[in-house]
């Protein structure tokens, strides 16, 4: 069987090993292709194949969503912008492989000579690439003095003001680097992070990283709407793939938006959110439905049957009040009351573990991509922490802001316009 016939068929090719230096970038070449819609919507359904790492954008972002999460964040400890950059085609070359379920190296996991350590950790040997997509960005503090990059910030990688009722842990905030795994297959996402680490040691360090189960995002109306850790449908409204005259609106960075290694790439958003579990599970049914502004059924608008209803802002009950409350959730995150402002949500549940008193530390790692936060996420966030009656029940515990640069050809290497 060859190895392409083996992709079709999900089949694992982590035995079929490429080789370092020029046969390594030749492996990545192999493996460029034009990405379009269509097979992007196609990857809903296959949880087993490969997506394609190269393209006009990073996948990761309008790929459909999928149902696993390793989140990391980076320092980086050399000085010296050459290393950084050998980092960076390091990476490039690696995520290729990975992403198309292949060992990296040149005996991979398990060939290699006794003596040495092998050059794949091999958690994911037998396993198939699961949609692993992985997707690099750039955070405000990678623009100082120390690789010469301080005149490449772009003015919309701005610094996260401080919002009403934030508590964030600067061990989980900030980064000079974020990798975004996302996959099918925990154990491929986790696989891809930690050979990425692996390969940075001694040049990155690990700052933090978050672990996500179960998308709180559709991003192809191919995908069903999730529930997040609350019990409600949540993203209803996000962005599509198939909204494109929307995407080139809310979500790309033009060529007028500058600067140009910032062009056809998106700004994300992280935010570590905190839920109050046990205090929401003892929150009547009606009082949530009401600080939400849907039914937690039908995920439909208070007022309306279906979940992809729209939403009448006007509408009463009998009693004169509105049906979708002033200060309801869907209400205050609306296009309508954000000057049209709209995010592309990736978000992913958490648990981790319990805080010690009996409660879980659980919620929500929100992701959201944009063309411009300054326009899009800050004022949607200032509205929500002002007036959100949903903040009794959540708290902000980490953050980050990176600037996500535009896909990768072959040949080439994540930020290399950055660089150049």
């Amino acid at each position: 069987m060859t190895e392409e016939s083996a992709q079709r068929k999900g089949i694992s090719r982590r035995g079929l090993f490429g080789a370092a230096g020029a046969a390594v970038a030749t492996g990545v070449a192999g493996y460029a292709a034009h990405s379009v819609l269509a097979g992007e919507e196609s990857q809903a359904a296959d949880t087993t194949g490969p997506v394609e790492f190269h393209g006009e954008h990073q996948a990761g972002i309008i790929t459909p969503v999928q149902d696993r999460l390793h989140f990391a964040a980076f320092d980086v400890t050399t000085t010296k912008r050459a290393e950084l950059v050998s980092l960076l085609k390091e990476w490039s070359a690696a995520a290729a492989l990975l992403t198309a379920g292949r060992d990296i190296g040149q005996y991979g996991a398990v060939n290699g000579p006794g003596e040495a350590p092998p050059e794949d950790t091999g958690e994911a040997v037998g396993l198939p690439p699961a949609r692993l997509t992985l997707t690099i960005g750039f955070g405000p503090s990678l623009f100082d003095k120390r690789f010469g990059l301080a005149s490449k910030r772009p003015q919309a990688l701005v610094d996260l003001p401080h919002f009403i009722a934030d508590d964030l842990d600067p061990n989980r905030s900030g980064g000079d680097i974020a990798v975004q795994a996302c996959s099918d297959d925990p154990q491929v996402a986790v696989h891809a992070i930690r050979n990425l680490a692996r390969i940075g040691f001694g040049r990155v360090a690990v700052r933090y990283s978050q672990l996500g189960f179960g998308r709180t995002a559709s991003t192809s109306r191919a995908q069903t709407t999730p529930r997040n850790l609350f019990g409600f449908k949540d993203g209803t409204n996000n962005l599509k793939l198939e909204d494109t005259a929307k995407l080139e609106q809310q979500l790309w960075v033009q060529p007028d938006d500058g600067p140009d290694w910032m062009v056809g790439g998106s700004y994300l958003v992280s935010r570590r959110i905190r839920m109050n579990i046990e205090i929401w599970d003892r929150t009547s049914l009606g009082e949530q439905e009401s600080i939400i502004g849907r039914g937690k059924g039908t995920g439909a608008p208070l007022g309306k049957a279906d979940e992809f209803d729209a939403i009448d802002f006007e509408a009463k009950n009998s009693d004169g009040d509105l049906k979708v409350a002033k200060e309801a959730h869907i209400r205050l995150a609306h296009p309508s009351f954000n000057n049209g402002a709209e995010l592309l949500r990736r978000g992913y549940n958490f648990v981790d573990g319990s805080d010690g008193l009996g409660r879980l530390d659980a919620g929500l790692f929100f992701l959201a991509y944009q063309r411009d936060p300054r326009k899009q996420f800050i004022p949607v966030q200032n509205q929500l922490a002002r007036s959100d009656v949903l903040n009794e029940y959540i708290v902000h515990v980490g953050s980050g802001i990176f600037a996500c640069p535009g896909g990768v050809t072959a040949g080439s290497y994540w930020g290399e316009k950055l660089f150049a």
